[in-house]
């Protein structure tokens, strides 16, 4: 009687192209592992694929034109306008820069406001973002004038009456998720800072402040509105998350040995 061979567990390298086949079932000669999708606040939700949001915001939307650098690494969209520019990063790791939005008065000004946001920023985030652009809600502020209480209310109103909690630490101004997983902070010296490009909002979700999964910033004078928007698809919006779920064996699946090299034909005739 022959003896079966246990098939040895897969790499990391091996695991990886299995899921790239078959990214719902996976399984070694030990367990099996499903992604399952589940619904949760949108900043909770998986950040999907940025590149395809852009390309559908720029088919849909005639008044913006996409703009290639020397560097494929780079893509720009520039409003018919020359007054509202998006720069895109390509493959860029979750916890660097990937997107920058900056509004200008006039084609050749310095900015009125710029807004960054990371490379795990969720799917649900960046769209509400790029549909409020669309809506023509990015020149939608006051420049040079100051950062009051009423513009920081209507920034962050539907946190408040989410149930987000209030808290205020000085020059910091924050709003935490009742599950203490994400938060909107405002820093209100760098707010009368003349500079119009510091950071001034800092949204965040992850174990905790000092370690976001994804965080996204903008400076003083980012329209309330815009601002507005992000909070309220914060506070009430969801999305989708994929979630490894391991179980026992299970020899029917797609995958149940390392990808092998052809084997050469014995006895071949030349």
């Amino acid at each position: 009687m022959t003896k079966d061979i246990e098939a040895p567990p897969l790499t990391d390298t091996e695991r990886s192209a299995a899921e790239a086949r078959n990214p719902f079932t996976l399984t070694d000669a030990n367990h099996t592992a499903r992604r399952e999708p589940e619904t949760v606040p949108a900043y909770a939700a998986d950040a999907g694929d940025h590149d395809a949001l852009l390309d559908a915001f720029l088919d849909t939307h005639g008044d913006w034109e996409k703009w290639r650098t020397w560097s494929d690494d780079t893509t720009h969209a520039i409003h018919e306008s020359q007054t509202l520019r998006i720069e895109r990063i390509h493959e860029t790791p979750d916890h660097e820069t990937a997107w920058t939005i900056a509004a200008y008065e006039t084609p050749v000004s310095d900015r009125m406001w710029v807004l960054t946001a990371t490379g795990a920023t969720p799917a649900p985030v960046m769209q509400e973002l790029l549909d409020h652009l669309a809506d023509g809600g990015g020149w939608d502020t006051a420049i040079g004038a100051p950062v009051d209480e009423k513009t920081v209310t209507v920034a962050t109103q539907p946190l408040s009456d989410a149930g987000w909690k209030h808290t205020v630490d000085g020059r910091w101004i924050r709003w935490t998720s009742p599950a203490g997983d994400a938060g909107v902070q405002f820093d209100a010296v760098t707010a009368q800072h003349p500079t119009q490009n510091l950071a001034t909002w800092t949204i965040w979700a992850g174990p905790d402040p000092d370690r976001p999964s994804w965080t996204l910033t903008a400076s003083p004078h980012t329209p309330s509105s815009l601002l507005a928007s992000l909070s309220e698809t914060l506070a009430h919006e969801t999305g989708t998350r994929h979630t490894t779920i391991a179980g026992p064996e299970r020899r029917t699946s797609l995958v149940t040995t390392p990808p092998t090299a052809p084997a050469v034909a014995a006895g071949r005739s030349h």
